[in-house]
């Protein structure tokens, strides 16, 4: 089952992204999951298996022109098994709801991975430079 990530449940999300490996310094995990529940135009997907567990997340983000996708992860012990492929679809939907046409995600270049991933849920890979910066 996928529905929106309750605020009790971040605790258990943070742990599952550090299970996959996706925080790194200096994002606050924290702060970017209550940032994105609190968000009109952002939210967080949990998976829960049939125990009520959380298996999986993904943050979505919707910018007024394109959606974004965060924090897809899904518990290790369970990979394979579908979970982020859910994921990405419920997330899809919900940014095709707020009104993006396209959806964009940064993986990190060694990652090839996850890249394999998303090259099957039919992401092109794009020739971008991403900038940033920290306020």
């Amino acid at each position: 089952m996928i529905a929106r990530l309750r605020e009790d449940e971040i605790p258990a999300a943070i742990a599952l992204w550090h299970a996959a490996g996706l925080v790194s310094l200096p994002n606050d995990p924290d702060a970017d999951a209550r940032a994105a529940l609190d968000c009109a135009t952002g939210t967080i997907l949990a998976a829960h298996d049939e125990a009520g567990a959380l298996t999986g997340t993904v943050m979505a983000g919707y910018d007024g022109h394109r959606g974004w996708l965060y924090y897809l992860a899904s518990d290790p012990a369970r990979r394979g098994e579908g979970i982020g492929v859910a994921l990405v679809a419920a997330a899809e939907q919900w940014l095709a709801e707020q009104g993006a046409r396209v959806i964009r995600l940064m993986v990190r270049a060694s990652n090839e991975q996850v890249a394999t991933f998303y090259d099957a849920q039919g992401y092109e890979r794009g020739d971008f430079l991403v900038f940033g910066k920290r306020l």
